[in-house]
């Protein structure tokens, strides 16, 4: 069967041939289909990478719908992961889609990275998957960018790739540096974070579940613009290789 690229011939007329021929033959795994993740796995199948792995457990609330990509009034309770895989076939048909319906939990990261992926985008929202995760690709030397505290915020012209050591202004990336740090692991981990400080008056506390114990308010477009930018990351490194 002819593989039809006809679809990407602006993303070519942009980057050329051999960039494209990059993208079309990589694997990415994102892990988490919220806010971040959903926009960032879109925009990674329109730029035409031939092979992916998305990964959630979560279904669909109806707090989701001001952020979340899957999410509408229409499918309340409908599996994330599993809507996310119906979008991105539905704009390339020959992606090689794993679909992985699971919350990411610590035991089982190692078994999740068990992969060729060339390239990880953490969007795990909660801090002990998420460490478990970052330093699990660390130490395999595999590549990966993580994003960091989109919630409480409203500025998306602050945001910055950068590493980990030089984050700064994001409680959720100081948790994650200490924690780094106490397993001497103090750089060598690409973020996309925000130096906004976060509204704290925005906060609520949760039950706990899957490793969650609060949580902030959030806009319609920061945490898209966070998946927009963890996607360009990973474009940009794999046209390169």
């Amino acid at each position: 069967m002819t593989t039809d690229t006809s679809w990407l011939s602006r993303t070519e007329l942009l980057i050329g041939i051999d960039a494209l021929h990059q993208l079309t033959q990589a694997h990415v795994l994102v892990i988490g289909m919220g806010g971040v993740g959903s926009f960032a796995a879109e925009f990674i199948a329109r730029s035409g990478v031939g092979r992916m792995t998305i990964v959630d457990g979560d279904v669909v609330d109806p707090s989701n719908r001001n952020r979340q990509l899957p999410a509408l009034a229409i499918n309340h309770g409908q599996s994330k992961v599993h809507i996310m895989a119906e979008r991105l076939l539905a704009i390339n048909p020959e992606l090689e889609l794993k679909v992985v319906n699971e919350f990411v939990r610590p035991e089982a990261i190692n078994a999740l990275l068990d992969t060729d992926a060339d390239y990880i985008i953490d969007a795990i929202d909660s801090l002990t998957p998420k460490l478990t995760c970052i330093k699990a690709a660390y130490r395999k030397g595999m590549r990966i960018v993580s994003s960091m505290g989109a919630g409480g915020k409203l500025d998306p012209t602050q945001l910055q790739v950068t590493d980990i050591a030089k984050t700064y202004n994001c409680p959720f990336a100081q948790q994650i540096r200490k924690q780094l740090k106490m397993e001497g692991i103090k750089k060598g981990i690409k973020v996309v974070f925000s130096p906004e400080l976060p509204d704290k008056n925005s906060i609520m506390r949760t039950d706990g579940t899957n490793f969650k114990k609060s949580a902030y308010g959030t806009i319609s477009y920061l945490p898209a613009v966070f998946g927009a930018t963890a996607a360009s990351v990973v474009i940009r490194d794999l046209m390169t290789d």
